[in-house]
């Protein structure tokens, strides 16, 4: 994120990252079973979500897409490389589930109007999906932290100021009302590169 907590400019423009802080990203994505991502961030980015920059296995590559909105010509579904998940709920429509199906995603139905996440990872990890990366964005951020489904925060601090009250921030959605109910972390590592800071934490208490 920049300095000021944005994770993407207000035109959509989310890049951020130093070439180091992506080699640090794509040996997390190495080291994890999946790695998930919400619509939002899928049609905006157009991302690939696969291990670069360095030699490692490909996670599966899971979408949060309530409405099964995800294109048929998205990178995701055309590069070849591991496994697509794309999570959606019982609003989403049959004739587009199934083309994504076509498309060679595995669908997985769960919530009503909106993907039920919980129930979503205890399917997951009775298919053998034990841990995910989740790189956002915002709104995604907010409805794992808030649902009590994140172990640990890994966030860079990049050296930009960025601004805009339209801009996206790390985490978004309602958030909480008073600052008695914040999400509680603890701080477990710094490490510094070039002219970016890396904060690691552990999330302690979800209320």
């Amino acid at each position: 994120m920049s300095l000021d907590g944005k994770i993407a400019t207000r035109s959509g423009d989310s890049r951020i990252s130093s070439r180091d802080d992506l080699k640090t990203l794509h040996r997390l994505r190495s080291q994890h079973d999946a790695v998930m991502i919400g619509i939002r961030t899928e049609l905006l980015d157009n991302p690939l979500l696969t291990v670069r920059f360095l030699k490692g296995k490909d996670p599966i590559r899971l979408i949060i897409d309530s409405l099964a909105r995800t294109p048929l010509d998205a990178k995701i579904l055309k590069s070849g490389h591991s496994r697509v998940i794309i999570a959606v709920s019982r609003k989403a429509s049959p004739s587009k589930i199934n083309s994504l199906k076509q498309a060679g995603a595995t669908i997985i139905q769960c919530g009503s109007s909106m993907v039920n996440l919980k129930t979503l990872l205890r399917t997951l990890y009775r298919r053998g999906v034990e841990s995910i990366i989740l790189e956002g964005g915002g709104t995604l951020n907010w409805s794992m932290l808030n649902d009590g489904l994140v172990d640990e925060v890994h966030v860079t601090v990049s050296p930009k100021i960025l601004g805009g009250k339209d801009a996206t921030t790390l985490v978004e959605g309602l958030g909480v009302p008073t600052i008695s109910r914040a999400i509680q972390l603890q701080l477990s590592r710094v490490y510094r590169k070039g002219n970016e800071i890396t904060l690691q934490y552990k999330v302690t208490r979800n209320e």
